[in-house]
């Protein structure tokens, strides 16, 4: 077994590993890649009044608004367990608010947009699928929708959803987006992330992973694509002396906010529980803040 396949197998198993009757499981966020060139970022449409305090905190000017060259390109060394050993938050990215160039093609109007359909083979191809999914294909729906970005400006991004949740977590992204709520970047996992080294900067907001474990019959509840991480780096995954991204140690400070992060009473809980979804930050034994899903693991 390589050393990427090590690493790999640690993080499949934490996050399938048993938990007392209060814990939930670990839904580690993935390492991130380096950014691609700037692009003209499209107009931005008129404010909307249901801004929340999230996503407008105030933060040095000029700090955090640029990603840094070095973004998705410095592996760090390793714990015994396989994840990557925390650090202090890079001040570059504290507070983290830009947004990186969409992926994928701008859905066309000035407001929030989506397109629920069938998954195209090169979006099945380049994810994490496989027949060995336990999820089928044919019950995955591939979704195009709009976002807020920290640049205050409308973008395109996409997900893989289970077909049965896909138009709920539509409307939850809707009411995000007139809200203002800002997100980083949207889009399908590729099967390369799994065994890629941790950068500990990750912080694509997304939601089907396939994750089976070795030797085990357990899935993750993103490999039924029944579950969404939101913004991972502002809201970590931590227990212990464990932060996933690695990077983000000073996000788990959540009384200093900034903007992107996800709080008990704001619109982001409010939004998925509209739906019946739970929120990982109510987790007693870990603290999941990225995540959210329908049957609360």
């Amino acid at each position: 077994m390589t050393g990427a396949s090590r690493f790999a197998a640690a993080l499949l198993l934490l996050a399938l590993a048993g938990c007392d009757s209060g814990d939930r499981v670990a839904e580690p966020p993935l390492p991130s890649t380096p950014p691609a060139p700037s692009s003209p970022a499209p107009s931005s449409p008129a404010p909307d009044p249901t801004t929340t305090a999230t996503s407008t905190a105030t933060s040095t000017p000029g700090s955090g608004a640029v990603p840094p060259g070095w973004l998705g390109t410095r592996p760090l060394p390793l714990r015994r367990d396989g994840y990557g050993r925390a650090r202090s938050t890079p001040p570059e990215l504290d507070p983290r608010r830009f947004t990186l160039p969409d992926t994928v093609p701008t859905l066309p109007g000035t407001g929030f947009a989506a397109e629920v359909g069938k998954v195209p083979a090169e979006v099945l191809a380049r994810s994490t699928w496989a027949p060995a999914c336990p999820v089928g294909a044919d019950d995955l729906a591939y979704v195009r929708l709009t976002f807020w970005g920290f640049d205050d400006r409308r973008h395109t991004g996409e997900l893989l959803l289970n077909r049965a949740v896909a138009h709920d977590v539509v409307r939850v992204f809707r009411l995000l987006y007139r809200a203002r709520f800002p997100i980083e970047e949207m889009r399908v996992t590729r099967s390369s992330e799994l065994d890629a080294p941790p950068t500990g900067d990750g912080n694509n907001t997304g939601a089907f992973v396939c994750r089976p474990a070795v030797g085990a019959t357990s899935y993750s509840q993103h490999a039924y694509g029944l579950a969404v991480d939101l913004d991972p780096f502002q809201n970590p995954y931590t227990k212990g002396h464990l932060v996933l991204p690695e990077l983000a140690s000073s996000y788990l400070e959540r009384d200093r906010l900034r903007p992107g992060m996800v709080t008990p009473d704001g619109v982001v809980v409010r939004a998925f529980a509209s739906i019946g979804w739970t929120w990982g930050g109510t987790w007693r034994s870990l603290k999941d803040y990225q995540h959210f899903s329908r049957n609360g693991r």
